[in-house]
């Protein structure tokens, strides 16, 4: 079955006239809502000290949306876990695991702005020591377990009935090495097999059975619905750019599915990283995706306004997601 997913990540350039705390309000009640009209998830992300406000705390936001919503999955994809205490971290994540009644999951990643290790006094050239030591640490006080650190130890509460699923989010090599020696599932940033196979060529050499690996979608990283796909592109055009131009400055020579290196909206267009599609396109497109792919939407991408970021939504819960579940059974 397609799945529909919303992502948030609460950024809003100064051109996009956001007041802040109107963002936060409006992404709830959007989240609440697609909760109520057939999506299947929510995916929060992380970054630090960006002017236009990225959203820094993502575990504080998941708990919010764990408490205004009854069924919908909350994946923060992904955390950036050397910049947090492991302990305190472990802490977060079990509140909020209990509050959602087990629907977290999250993907635990290095990042890639030493600006961040920076304002946090994170270690940068120690940053694979900092997330194994932190996943060793986090994974085993989740289950319930004493554990060790700075010379005392300790026991994690709450233990929540189920721990999140966590996953390792990585493109390298070294990446997926250090997944498999933490025996956590695999989410490689960009498609194609060297990483997913050297992942389970190490399982392998541990006496590991081979693990899940989470492929990125091959299609549209983001998709919008609208009766008129120009119209929309003509006004959503320059807040969709703002994400994509400065994810490119941050990612020099980082691969990824999801991001587009277009300079102009025009470029954009074409890319198709970006898609903006009828609902009979859109339909189409969802009914031929695989088990567990699908569709994924961020509704106020680069600030865009309010009820553009509606329009797409309600087109897609009120005529794409019944003629797909209904087509699919």
């Amino acid at each position: 079955m397609s799945l529909f997913m919303g992502r948030y990540d609460l950024r809003s350039p100064e051109f996009a006239g956001w007041n802040r705390a109107d963002m936060y309000r409006v992404a709830l009640e959007q989240i609440a809502w697609m909760d109520d009209h057939g999506f299947d998830g929510v995916v929060l992300s992380e970054h630090h000290g960006v002017d236009d406000g990225y959203l820094p705390s993502p575990l504080t936001m998941a708990g919010a949306i764990a408490a205004t919503t009854r069924r919908m999955a909350i994946t923060i994809a992904a955390l950036l876990t050397p910049l947090y205490d492991p302990i305190r971290l472990a802490e977060d994540i079990a509140v909020v695991q209990t509050i959602s009644g087990g629907r977290l999951t999250i993907v635990m990643g290095l990042g890639y702005r030493q600006s961040e290790y920076e304002m946090f006094g994170a270690d940068w050239k120690r940053r694979g020591d900092l997330i194994e030591e932190a996943l060793i640490i986090v994974k085993a006080a989740l289950a319930g377990e004493e554990v060790a650190y700075r010379g005392h130890t300790f026991k994690v509460t709450p233990v929540p009935d189920q721990p999140p699923l966590l996953l390792y989010g990585g493109g390298s090599l070294a990446a997926a090495k250090r997944a498999a020696r933490l025996d956590l599932p695999l989410m490689p940033q960009h498609a194609g097999p060297e990483v997913a196979e050297a992942y389970q060529a190490e399982r392998e050499r541990l006496g590991l059975a081979p693990g899940l690996v989470i492929q990125p979608s091959d299609g549209p990283g983001t998709i919008y619905c609208a009766d008129d796909p120009e119209e929309f592109w003509a006004k959503a055009g320059p807040h969709l750019l703002h994400e994509a131009t400065e994810y490119s400055s941050w990612q020099a020579g980082v691969k990824s599915a999801v991001h587009d290196r277009s300079q102009t909206v025009e470029e954009m267009k074409a890319a198709g990283v970006y898609a903006v599609m009828t609902p009979d396109e859109l339909i189409e497109y969802a009914a031929s995706k695989p088990p567990l792919d699908g569709v994924t939407t961020h509704p106020l991408c680069g600030g865009m306004p309010e009820d553009l970021s509606w329009s797409s939504l309600e087109l897609m819960a009120n005529t794409v997601i019944p003629a797909v579940r209904a087509d699919q059974g």
